[in-house]
């Protein structure tokens, strides 16, 4: 299974399944729910958070929480 930390940067996904105990909630409110689509904007130096692109909502994940955040590849 592939997480959001696996993308690369400019590739699309879908988000499939997380652990909602893992995930913070201020996530879930802004979009990060299993069929939206997520995109990796920009990584950050020395395992930083990942500027993400959710359902139109752009954000920054740490890369902790990123692994926890099962994807599907598009």
């Amino acid at each position: 299974m592939h997480t959001i930390a696996d993308l690369k940067k400019g590739e699309k996904a879908v988000i499939l399944d997380f652990s909602v105990d893992t995930i913070p909630l201020k996530l879930i409110e802004m979009g990060c729910l299993p069929g939206n689509e997520v995109s990796l904007v920009q990584t950050t130096l020395f395992n930083g958070p990942l500027f993400l692109t959710i359902n139109g909502s752009n954000i920054a994940v740490r890369k902790d929480t990123a692994e926890q955040i099962l994807i599907e590849k598009i």
